[in-house]
């Protein structure tokens, strides 16, 4: 997978969660995973369609995302509940949104599919055999949000 692809998705976590969250997150270790998968309790799945394709899954621990969902929300969440997921959804929408503004300046069309949000690990995603980059962005109020980016240019855009 290209960095190019990747960076995007690194600069929009921070930005986003900056403006959103009130704090900007650390970047930790980029590592790579065969095959797209999830080992955190609750994950946004954004699919990109365009020139470049794929999937890219925002996940997070419950009390990370009650932490995200009552800072956007402006009110303490105490379950997890509709409210919550639509913020959490949203927080994930805005990550990806900005991420293909930022590919569309490097000449890449891409568009995003409506946020999903899954509860439970080891949730695994077949990707047709798209390998994974795994980028955790860590806030100390927050806890970790693991950004696994799966993408690769589309058979259109490489023709």
């Amino acid at each position: 997978m290209k960095v190019e692809y990747v960076m995007p998705f690194v600069q929009a976590s921070m930005n986003v969660m900056g403006q959103v969250l009130r704090q900007v997150p650390e970047r930790g270790q980029l590592s790579a995973r065969p095959q797209v998968f999830t080992s955190q309790q609750l994950s946004i799945v954004c699919g990109i369609v365009g020139d470049v394709q794929g999937q890219v899954i925002f996940g997070m621990s419950l009390a990370s995302a009650d932490k995200v969902a009552s800072t956007m929300l402006g009110q303490t969440i105490v379950s997890f509940d509709q409210l919550a997921a639509s913020a959490i959804a949203e927080l994930g929408n805005m990550i990806s949104g900005n991420a293909m503004t930022l590919l569309s300046q490097q000449g890449f069309k891409c568009d995003i599919t409506p946020p999903t949000i899954i509860k439970g690990t080891n949730v695994k995603l077949s990707t047709h055999d798209i390998p994974a980059l795994v980028i955790p962005m860590t806030s100390p109020d927050i806890g970790v949000l693991e950004i696994t980016v799966s993408l690769k240019e589309s058979r259109k855009a490489a023709a």
